[in-house]
């Protein structure tokens, strides 16, 4: 058994995601129409090209810093507008053709539209589903990533004898660099790591500064704030775990030199990197950045409009900041003038928060005890508290597992994906998404009242993911849906909270990757919201991780598991995962995926696509989101048919088709008929991920 320890401390957060109500549609048209007026966009041309053709010498055409043969063989793109492998590094598979500049202005009009969901909103906008993936093979190493760029930089360290761990590193310095809405090293991230032999977690989690109340975000009436009043600005921001959680890791199972680790994002920092048609349109929609000096000289022309797509973008400040890192470690970040700048940032700003030397000085990255799970014949590892997606995630199985025990009837593996005319191509069962979304309302409904930070709150962990206890909750499903699922009475409960209720909008990546000698990582990173907190120092975000938690202490005289208090780390969604073989131990896959409290669900789908279905994992990833987060019957906009939406309302589904824009990563270890292991990877067609290999 790859994992031993079964449970991480016993202790208890809540969140009821069940909140906001309706989706600010004209916001959304505001937004499209932004687009048409701004610069063109670029879109690419794909064609692989033999690895024999590929030299590191560079070039800049019409903004874009390429990476070209000597003999400059015309290379590739995606007609879609997202890069797949342009690089600052040996490339193995494509070469880059010129960049040709097209329109593309697409405005949605919603003013009149009626609210789809009363929960919130994708954290980061869609943009657009790419249908030209197919799973990628390798027989050594791979590494995966929201962003080309990013992957290439992982590959890259595992082509020089890096571990797993060794390659998320680096990505996640060039995801900083070129996708700063959704991470960075201002933030925070979860780690779960397979070293050949032992499963380990590292919570990079940020904490709540020690000059913090749990009156944070009550205004003067005790009424909660708005969102985005809590959001900009220092108030929000938390002390950042991301490099010291890497530090630790590192320390552990790195294998090549530190400073190495850098180097890819410090010469594209120094160099120049495209900007992707998805940062485009994000930056193009956020309003805020124009109140922000530093971000709206990064991200803005001289006449306030968005650089375009394509655009060479440079950011020295953070190849300055990345060159002491490498060379003093996290120490660069934690101390000194950088913690000075971010101390002065966020105190200073006009709305302040409370950060201070000591907050950044004093925070320590923790190793955690796995919480893993038997799932059938496999056993699923994931994170503990804070983090609240291991253990969802491993409710939604145990759930459906005790499901399929007590009525074959609701067996899921007979409920195989099935043929569309939408985009994906295929579509889950309906019965599958009626058994799923089930186990889903349960999970959620628990996570609401129990899940938060074990060092501050006794969570019933063991109790939670009970196999009787689950067993319990699976005799409430039944054909037709429950519609509002209860929290349980978990074995082991200590304390009575109130449920939480407080918003969640994350914006979060994900980064995957497997080694030469078989170790693995799964890395789930955030800055929390779109551009975390809008406060930039030194070329890089900080996050706004506090409005992970409640805004709202106790309800009823009950005090809710996730208030804020000082030095407390938020709950979170994130569900970085393992899997394994039950019986062997053998290491089988890595997933992970961002897309806030909606994570779950993704991560929920693509592993039974992978278990149940035996889908290769593009396919998995690919197939359709769906879920339910206690509240409707969340289905992906645009990719269910009539019919499923119908039966589901038939099974008395209240049913809303949304933006679900996952961000899936996932690498699976595959045999072939003679035994060899190879590895196969998958990246979200959502988004601009890709998966990288030898």
């Amino acid at each position: 058994m790859p994992c031993r320890n079964r449970l991480a401390g016993e202790r208890a957060p809540t969140d009821n995601t069940q909140l906001e109500s309706n989706l600010d549609t004209c916001h959304k048209r505001i937004a499209a129409n932004a687009l048409s007026t701004r610069p063109q966009i670029p879109t690419y041309a794909t064609k692989p090209l033999p690895a024999s053709r590929y030299r590191r010498v560079f070039a800049v055409d019409g903004g874009l810093r390429r990476s070209l043969s000597a003999d400059k063989v015309p290379g590739s793109f995606p007609t879609d507008g997202v890069p797949r492998v342009f690089s600052a590094f040996d490339l193995s598979r494509y070469r880059l053709s010129a960049l040709s500049l097209i329109a593309t202005a697409s405005i949605l009009a919603a003013c009149n539209a009626p609210p789809t969901s009363t929960l919130p909103i994708a954290p980061e906008s869609a943009s657009g589903y790419r249908t030209d993936l197919q799973t990628r093979h390798a027989s050594k190493h791979m590494a995966a990533a929201a962003n080309p760029l990013a992957a290439a930089a992982g590959r890259e360290m595992l082509r020089r004898g890096g571990s797993a761990i060794d390659a998320a590193i680096a990505m996640q310095a060039v995801l900083t660099l070129v996708e700063p809405q959704s991470s960075g090293i201002g933030g925070g991230a979860l780690i779960v790591l397979w070293d050949g032999k032992t499963v380990r977690t590292y919570d990079g989690r940020e904490t709540a500064p020690a000059g913090t109340t749990e009156k944070l975000f009550l205004q003067a009436d005790g009424q909660p704030m708005p969102f985005t009043q809590a959001q900009i600005g220092g108030r929000s921001v938390g002390t950042p775990g991301v490099l010291r959680a890497l530090e630790l890791a590192h320390h552990k199972h790195g294998r090549l030199p530190w400073a190495q680790l850098f180097k890819p994002a410090i010469e594209l920092a120094e160099q120049g990197f495209a900007i992707s048609p998805r940062l485009h349109r994000l930056i193009a929609s956020d309003s805020s950045i124009r109140r922000s000096p530093q971000m709206a000289a990064y991200f803005l022309n001289v006449d306030g409009s968005p650089k375009a797509a394509g655009t060479l973008l440079k950011n020295p400040a953070l190849a300055a900041v990345y060159e002491r890192i490498a060379k003093e470690g996290p120490d660069a970040f934690y101390k000194g003038a950088v913690a000075q700048e971010i101390v002065a940032r966020v105190q200073g700003h006009a709305n302040p928060g409370s950060l201070s030397l000591n907050d950044l000085q004093g925070y320590s990255a923790k190793e955690r005890a796995p919480l893993c799970t038997d799932y059938k014949r496999w056993q699923v590892c994931g994170m503990p508290p804070p983090s609240s997606g291991g253990i969802a995630v491993a409710q939604i199985l145990g759930t459906l597992q005790a499901l399929e025990s007590r009525d074959a009837r609701f067996a899921l593996a007979p409920l195989k994906p099935l043929k569309t005319d939408k985009p994906a191509g295929l579509e889950p069962a309906p019965e599958a998404v009626h058994l799923i979304a089930e186990a889903e309302r349960l999970a959620y409904a628990d996570r609401a009242l129990y899940l938060a930070d074990t060092d501050f709150v006794p969570v019933p962990v063991k109790g939670l993911i009970d196999p009787a206890y689950l067993a319990s909750r699976a005799a409430l499903i039944g054909d037709r849906s429950m519609g509002m699922a209860k929290p349980g009475t978990p074995p082991g409960i200590k304390v009575a909270y109130a449920p939480d209720r407080s918003p969640l909008r994350i914006s979060t990546s994900q980064v995957v990757a497997v080694d030469d000698l078989g170790g693995a990582v799964s890395m789930t990173t955030t800055v929390e919201s779109a551009f975390g907190s809008h406060l930039m120092v030194q070329g890089f975000l900080l996050n706004n991780q506090m409005t992970d938690f409640s805004f709202i202490p106790e309800e009823n005289g009950q005090k809710v598991a996730n208030r804020v208090e000082p030095g407390k780390r938020p709950r979170s969604s994130m569900a970085p995962t393992l899997i394994f073989d039950r019986q062997s131990g053998e290491f089988l896959a890595t997933l992970g995926s961002p897309g806030g409290s909606q994570i779950i669900e993704y991560v929920a789908k693509s592993t039974i696509g992978l278990l149940d279905w035996n889908l290769d994992p593009q396919t998995a990833i690919a197939l359709p989101n769906f879920g339910s987060r206690n509240g409707p019957t969340e289905l992906e906009r645009g990719q269910f048919s009539a019919g499923l939406i119908q039966t589901l309302k038939d099974k008395g589904h209240s049913v809303t088709e949304i933006d679900m824009t996952s961000g899936t990563q996932a690498i699976v270890r595959v045999k072939d008929a003679q035994g060899t292991a190879a590895l196969a990877g998958g990246a979200d067609p959502r988004r601009e991920g890709e998966a990288l290999g030898d």
